[in-house]
């Protein structure tokens, strides 16, 4: 005989919703990200635009401010994978509510001195010459404006140099991933592909995602107003948006008269920035950056995470080889000094 199960009041369902967000909740949450993207962060500070992709690139330091507006704590579990070749960590970022202590989310990040970047250092022909054939080798570089290439000599770095580097580099990775995942702004941000070699942050972005999108993704991928159009003419713009003061009717206007190629979502946001900065001096990878601009950012860059965003954006120019030689030179004397 079957027994008679009785339900009683806050069984069921009820429960199952007993921890469900408010729909209010849930768009005033996203409204407070949005307002926080446009009023608080800065372009090339908080966030950047990699060509290429349709978000703009959440930097730590925007990170920061979205775990200081929704109070989010951080901890960090991190596992040691190293060998005697590789130094290699894996971090477990878990973001914890500062008031009352709920587990929020987390996220996961990996970093490793076999990665390209870290991998190879620039050297002189001295010590490329004195050092054996196995730690060293010729990459070739490109000039824009010569449309010709060039030897650059690289040796293998030492790993435990670079092991407390390696360190912060994965636990940045895995906050980037927890604040994403937690504040839900993905919406709004891509992954953190400034931290990538250039050669692969490029072929992510014309293939589809890092977090691997699949050949029907990236061959439906919508079409966007053509980024070298947008940098021809957001001097224009920029004029505009510091008479009217109203970036939205600028934005407005070209989708209207590009239907076909809109305006993609970093695009716009490099609009909006203009009227807070109208007046101000343009970033490292803007339209009008001087090479001296560069050497500036260069020199002064706070950390390494700036300090490798500021070249990253800098091989986005056009420039001489020897402009960028001695941008190299500047990196790496400033590398140097961050590493004390």
């Amino acid at each position: 005989m079957n027994a008679v199960v009785e339900l009683k009041p806050g069984g069921g369902l009820a429960s199952l919703n007993a921890g469900r967000m408010a729909t209010a909740d849930i768009i005033a949450h996203l409204v407070t990200v949005q307002e926080v993207l446009r009023t608080v962060m800065k372009p090339d500070v908080h966030y950047g635009v990699i060509p290429g992709t349709d978000k703009p690139t959440l930097y730590k330091s925007g990170a920061e401010v979205l775990c200081m507006v929704f109070r989010i704590a951080q901890s960090y579990e991190v596992t040691d994978m190293s060998t005697a070749d590789v130094v290699r960590y894996r971090s477990v970022c878990t973001g914890s509510h500062q008031m009352s202590g709920m587990v929020l989310g987390a996220g996961m990040g990996e970093a490793s001195s076999g990665e390209e970047k870290y991998k190879w250092r620039k050297a002189y022909q001295p010590e490329y010459d004195a050092t054996p054939e196995n730690l060293r080798r010729k990459k070739q570089g490109y000039n824009k404006q010569k449309r010709e290439h060039y030897d650059v000599f690289q040796v293998r770095t030492e790993p435990a140099d670079l092991a407390n580097t390696i360190l912060k580099m994965a636990n940045k990775r895995a906050m980037l991933a927890m604040v994403l995942n937690v504040t839900a702004a993905s919406d709004c941000f891509t992954q953190d592909l400034e931290d990538m070699d250039e050669k692969l942050r490029e072929h992510l972005s014309r293939h589809g995602d890092a977090e691997g999108a699949g050949t029907a993704a990236a061959t439906a991928a919508p079409t966007f107003y053509p980024q070298a159009d947008f940098e021809a003419n957001l001097a224009v713009w920029k004029k505009v948006v510091a008479k009217t003061k109203k970036p939205e009717d600028v934005i407005a206007k070209i989708n209207a008269a590009n239907p076909d190629a809109p305006l993609s979502d970093a695009q716009k946001v490099a609009i909006r920035a203009l009227m807070p900065a109208a007046e101000a001096q343009p970033a490292t990878g803007s339209p009008g950056v001087s090479h001296a601009d560069v050497l500036a950012q260069l020199a002064t860059a706070k950390d390494e995470d700036v300090l490798n965003t500021t070249m990253d954006l800098a091989n986005t120019l056009t420039r001489s080889d020897e402009e960028a030689r001695s941008e190299e030179s500047a990196f790496d004397k400033r590398l140097a000094e961050l590493r004390g």
